[in-house]
Parts: structure tokens; C-alpha cells; sequence
């Protein structure tokens, strides 16, 4: 039996922040990951798609040249050379790594599976038992595969499998639409594949704003099929390639869709069945996710999760972030909530999407409110853009000024919602932003513009 200081159950992320902090500290570590190293991140989640989606962004934008008055011969998509760079980029990253954890001293990195065997001791690989005083867990998620009659018996792909493509599909069927498959759809339709969604949901991103779905549901719907409403209820191979049975959940009737290619993006589900957590009384929800507190500990006073191994906020950032006050939770007496309402995300669709805090909804459950609007249009800016569409959209609190909530639909989101998301974690309120000076005319006029339509 070795024993350490701390044992880190995963090598993403948030699994590596924690490891390389502790290792920092002058403690032993272990770190334990049967899987690649870089985890979810790295191999198959934000670096492969990002690098493959802004090859899709540019394509998308030169189709727009000509409302600038710009003439250009057609524009052609490489797609071997598209899946060449998204190859070289993950290769990088778990290289950097790997560089990392090698030169890293008091580090013990095992690549093997392990398990539970009591509150403080693991299994690792078929014999070797290390126990630890600490124990953090970060072992993210997988695909969630739906017991849909025929799935078994045909080749599908998932998130993961869809990155080994190595000829363009003509056709793809994506059963499910949340942000993942949305991502995907985008990428794929925009170099000409016939892309069809089938989301049992009757909206898109169901848990955001309205306004934002009903956008997406229109500039997407131009080149994807959405069935939304529907439930796929059988899959089955076919002359041209696979068929899928889709049912209408309202009506009840069906139709069956055909394309060369099916990929299963019916959500994530929890990785910590492979742990053995029982062995260790360590609670779970009723999806098997790993139950911790405001402040990331399990019902076990020395262990921590992070990271998608919770469920909750599953981004990248969140994870970071989660990292960074457990291990402070873990050494402190003083202790640091982790404030999962106000996790931002974005979805990397055409148009972008970005979103934090309340929708206007929630936020009237509990709050008297004031709601602004602005259209990039209305600034200059947007108008020399020609962003036709795009908008955003402020939730406050009515007499406080506090921010509940902003989201945004248009090109660069996701950078442009970080000043709001700033003024949220700082409590500083819209006079923090309106009060501040903007470079004119710039995109993030919008911000300020949408907080002066507060009403």
C-alpha cells in the first residue's frame, strides 16, 4: 500500500489543477486516469470542435461577402485539411501535458483504471492499493446512450466517434438537439452535409430565453432539418445507410429519415459507476452523479468532486473553477461557496450564443425586474457589420440596479457578454457598465445599449 497526501481521480482539467496545486505545496500526489490524458477538454470537447467550428464560422462569413460589396471566386472546404489541424491541436494539448506531468516531482501518475475500496483506499489496476488523506474526484462524464430499439445494431456515432471521421458524410441524423449536437449541426451543414435533428423538446435550448430559440430555430432551420417534438423511438440500417423512426410526442404520428450517418447526442451521463462510490459511502444523485456541497465536498468530510463527475454546470470553466475552491476549501478553514447560478455559457452555433444568470422567466418567479433590449443594429457598428438579427437582452433588478441575468445572439457572444459576467461576480450593478467608457463605435456598444432600454 502506498500512501499519500492526495489522490486526484482523473487527469482533465480540473483534475490536473488540483494535482499540479498540491504538487506546488511540496505534497505527495497520485494521480489516477485510465483514459487520455486532458480529458474531456482536451480530446474530445472544446479544443477538437472549437478548432472545427471556426473553420465552419469563416465559411459562413465569406457566404456574406457580397452584402459588403465584396466579390470573391466560391469558396471551397477542405475537410481533410479541416480534420488534419483539429488532429494536430489535441495531439499538442495532450502533449503539453503529458510534458507537464512527467516534469512534475512528488507525482505519481498511474494510467490504469481504479476503484473504491473503502473511504480512503483505492484499487488501481488489478492489484495495487494506495490510500490517500485527501481525495478528489474528477472523472467527468460520457455520452448517455437511450435505449432506442435497433441502436445496438448499427455503427452510430457520439461526440467522441464523430472526430474520427474521416471522409465528409453526405447526410447525418443527430438524435437529440442540445447544445452539443446544435455545435455539430452547425459545423457539419455549413461544408454541405444534410444535417436533420430530432429533439424531443418542442424548443432549442429549452432552458434559455425564448426569443433566443425561436432566432436559432430560424437562421439554423435554414440549412438543418429540425424535428422538434419528436422522439426517435427506432433505428435500423438501410439502402442509404441508416433509417430512424421518429414519432411526433403531441399527435403521435410517424416518419422515418434517412441519412448516411446517425449520432447519438442524447445528453452526458456519470462516470463515478466506474469508481465504486458505495465502497466508499459516498452518496450519489438519481442519475448517479456525485452529490457535494456549496463548497465541493462530499458527505465524506475528506473528499472533494469537481468537474463534470457532479453534474452541475458541465463547461470547462466551471470545472477550472470548481478546481481552484475546492483545493482552496480543502486547505482553509475559511471556506468559499461556488455560486452555480451564475456559471456563463455559450453555444457556438451561427449565430453565436451566450448567456448568465436568470432568464427573464426565472428571475420574475422571484424579483420585480426590469427587462432591456437592444439589437446589434443599434449600434454602429452592428449596422456596418450588417448584423440583421442578432440581439441581446438584459434581466435586472428593479430599484437595485443588480444584474440577474444577460444573453446575447450574434457574432462574438461569448466575448462580448465576459463584461457583464465580471460585473455580476463583483456585484457592481448596471452603472458599473453603463457608467463606464466604451470605445466607440465598437460591437460592445451593445452591452451598455441594452442596459439604457431597462424598462
Amino acid at each position: 500500500m502506498k500512501d499519500y497526501d492526495v489522490i486526484v481521480i482523473g487527469a482533465g482539467d480540473a483534475g490536473l489543477g488540483i494535482a499540479f496545486k498540491a504538487v506546488a505545496e511540496g505534497l505527495k500526489v497520485a494521480l489516477v486516469d485510465k483514459g487520455t490524458v486532458g480529458g474531456t477538454c482536451i480530446n474530445t470537447g472544446c479544443v477538437p470542435s472549437k478548432t472545427l467550428i471556426i473553420a465552419a464560422d469563416r465559411f459562413m462569413e465569406s457566404g456574406e461577402n457580397t452584402r459588403l460589396g465584396i466579390r470573391s471566386k466560391k469558396i471551397e472546404v477542405d475537410y481533410g485539411a479541416v480534420m488534419t489541424r483539429m488532429n494536430a491541436a489535441v495531439t499538442d494539448g495532450r502533449n503539453a501535458i503529458r510534458k507537464a506531468i512527467k516534469e512534475s516531482t512528488n507525482l505519481d501518475f498511474m494510467h490504469k483504471a481504479c476503484h473504491f475500496i473503502d473511504e480512503h483506499t483505492l484499487e488501481v489496476g488489478d492489484a495495487q492499493n494506495i490510500s490517500g488523506k485527501k481525495i478528489f474526484i474528477a472523472t467527468g462524464a460520457r455520452p448517455s446512450i437511450p435505449p432506442i430499439q435497433g441502436l445496438d445494431t448499427i455503427h452510430y456515432l457520439t461526440n467522441e466517434t464523430i472526430l474520427r471521421l474521416e471522409r465528409k458524410p453526405e447526410s447525418m441524423i443527430f438524435i437529440g438537439g442540445g447544445y452539443i449536437a446544435l455545435e455539430y449541426a452547425h459545423f457539419f451543414s455549413a461544408l454541405g452535409v444534410k444535417v436533420s435533428i430530432i429533439e424531443r423538446n418542442a424548443t432549442l435550448l429549452r432552458f434559455g430565453e425564448p426569443e433566443i430559440s425561436e432566432l436559432l430555430k430560424k437562421t439554423l432551420g435554414r440549412r438543418v432539418k429540425l424535428h422538434l417534438g419528436a422522439e426517435t423511438i427506432a433505428v435500423r440500417k438501410s439502402i442509404k445507410g441508416h433509417a430512424v423512426m421518429a414519432r411526433d410526442v403531441n399527435s403521435g404520428r410517424e416518419k422515418e429519415l434517412t441519412a448516411q450517418s446517425v449520432v447519438v447526442s442524447a445528453g452526458r451521463t456519470s462516470n463515478a459507476d466506474l469508481l465504486g462510490p458505495e465502497q466508499a459511502g459516498i452518496e450519489t444523485d438519481a442519475a448517479n452523479f456525485i452529490k457535494v456541497d456549496d463548497y465541493l465536498r462530499t458527505n465524506k468530510k475528506h473528499i472533494w468532486a469537481i468537474g463534470d463527475a457532479t453534474g452541475r454546470a458541465m463547461f470547462t470553466h466551471a470545472g477550472d473553477k470548481a478546481a481552484e475552491l475546492a483545493w482552496y476549501n480543502a486547505t482553509h478553514r475559511k471556506k468559499i461557496r461556488m455560486d452555480f447560478a451564475q456559471v456563463p455559457h455559450a453555444v457556438y452555433t451561427y449565430p453565436q450564443i451566450a448567456s448568465v444568470g436568470l432568464t427573464e422567466q426565472q428571475a420574475r418567479k422571484r424579483h420585480r425586474i426590469l427587462v432591456g433590449r437592444a439589437r446589434y443594429s443599434d449600434t454602429v457598428m452592428g449596422t456596418a457589420m450588417m448584423v440583421q438579427e442578432g440581439f441581446a437582452k438584459a434581466v435586472v433588478e428593479k430599484g437595485t440596479g443588480r444584474i440577474l441575468g444577460f444573453h446575447i445572439i450574434g457574432p462574438h457572444a461569448a466575448m462580448l457578454i465576459q463584461e457583464v459576467v465580471n460585473a455580476m461576480l463583483n456585484n457592481s450593478g448596471v452603472k458599473s457598465i453603463t457608467g463606464s467608457m466604451h470605445i466607440f463605435p465598437a460591437l460592445s456598444n451593445i452591452i451598455p445599449e441594452t442596459f439604457n432600454n431597462l424598462g
